[in-house]
């Protein structure tokens, strides 16, 4: 059974940083391409960012270089690194995998969300 778990939301003020974390079981997690996505009240849900198996990354145009993704096969985790945080980027995040293919998200699986409120 595959399980993918997040941690490191909260509320944050304009400008700060924060890190998500998303550890996965059940797969294989080296061959897995892997992303964030988030949806705000009242939107779809939208990719973040994203990273195959061999490190290669993609990033949504709202990212605009504050948010990295990164790998710890190891660890069996991945993260996304938050900077400059901004209002607009309240909103829950999801870990995805389950995709082999980094242009093939999302996969199969996600992870139960968390939420993320950038004010003052």
């Amino acid at each position: 059974q595959v399980q993918l778990v997040e941690s490191g939301g909260g509320l944050v003020q304009p400008g700060g940083s924060l890190r998500l974390s998303c550890a996965a079981s059940g797969l294989i997690f080296s061959r897995n391409a892997l992303g964030w996505y988030r949806q705000a009240p009242g939107k779809q849900r939208e990719l973040v960012a994203a990273i195959g198996s061999g490190g290669t990354t993609n990033d949504a145009d709202f990212v605009q270089g504050r948010f990295t993704i990164s790998r710890d096969n190891a660890k069996n985790t991945f993260y996304l690194q938050m900077n400059s945080l901004k209002p607009d980027d309240t909103a829950v995040y999801f870990c995805n995998a389950g995709s082999r293919s980094l242009y093939r998200l999302p996969g199969d699986y996600w992870g139960q969300g968390t939420q993320v409120i950038v004010s003052s």
